[in-house]
């Protein structure tokens, strides 16, 4: 899923395009797509781009009398910018809104079919979008603190809750928590004073660094590789390479479609965290340590 650093550059490339351009025409070629009914979609065309920012992992697109274009991609949503004219993509092509200058497509892999487009009015109907995370790179110490200590969960757990932290999912909490030197599975409650202060330290560079890198990598053009694995991250995706701190190979835990990658020498003191799925069918034979399995 996209998270704070790709909806970023999303947001700052469309900005560049279509700002101050009008939304010509808007083809939905997926019925899944489109979750609102009122005001009618038809009321977005011809309207001017007044601006366009990050909600979370959603992306906003203001057309002015409160009416706003709520995108979100979900999984594998992903977005094309093409040439007027340039035939998008067949099966995997949701959507396709048209500008002056150029198309922007909406695009989703596979079979389901969870990236959402919202069209609402006023305060209310961006409020209705709004999970209501802290936004990390604003906030100060005590109050990511306080964030983080509302409610017990699993640190992986609590990063990634769009209520609790915004814009951070799967690949940027792993990075976060290696470079924090904090177990994934460690509750919220337990942490001391200076963990949680590395922990927010952790996120803000983490965020703050692959947002330029992505930034840089993209330039003057629309971003392209927008994936949860890439080259020069610690730990995320990374499962059996050895971790570019200590060299022990990284592990994870599985569950659901998601996986926590973690390395057990910086993170956990050598202990291997249990997979539900795994562990419950070795039972005793599910290795304690990294040293029972290298």
């Amino acid at each position: 899923m996209p998270e704070l650093p790709d909806i970023t550059v999303y947001v700052e490339a469309l900005t560049a395009r279509i700002v101050g351009q009008p939304v010509e025409r808007i083809t939905l070629k997926s019925p899944f797509l489109l979750r609102t009914v009122e005001p009618p979609i038809a009321l977005a065309q011809g309207r001017t781009v007044r601006g366009i920012r990050r909600l979370g992992k959603r992306i906003v697109f203001d057309l002015g009398d409160e009416l706003y274009l709520v995108l979100h991609l979900m999984i594998a949503g992903r977005l094309k910018w093409l040439a007027r004219g340039a035939k998008p993509p067949g099966k995997i092509g949701l959507a396709v809104l048209d500008f002056p200058g150029g198309s922007l497509v909406l695009t989703e892999a596979g079979s389901k079919r969870r990236a959402s487009l919202h069209f609402v009015q006023g305060a209310e109907g961006i409020r209705a979008q709004d999970r209501g995370g802290l936004e990390v790179l604003d906030a100060e110490l005590p109050a990511f603190a306080a964030r983080l200590r509302s409610e017990s969960h699993t640190l992986k757990r609590a990063l990634t809750d769009p209520r609790l932290f915004s814009g951070i999912g799967n690949a940027y909490s792993d990075e976060a928590l290696h470079a924090a030197r904090l177990s994934p599975l460690t509750l919220t409650g337990r942490l001391s004073e200076d963990e949680v202060d590395r922990l927010y330290r952790a996120c803000r560079e983490t965020l703050l660094q692959w947002t330029d890198r992505l930034r840089r990598e993209a330039g003057t053009g629309f971003p392209e590789k927008v994936t949860a694995f890439r080259e020069g991250m610690a730990v995320h995706g990374r499962f059996r390479l050895p971790c570019p701190v200590c060299g022990s190979p990284v592990q994870r835990i599985r569950y659901a479609e998601n996986e926590t990658n973690y390395c057990v020498r910086c993170q956990t003191g050598g202990r291997l965290l249990a997979d539900r799925g795994l562990s419950r069918l070795l039972k005793g034979d599910w290795p304690r340590s990294l040293d029972e399995v290298e």
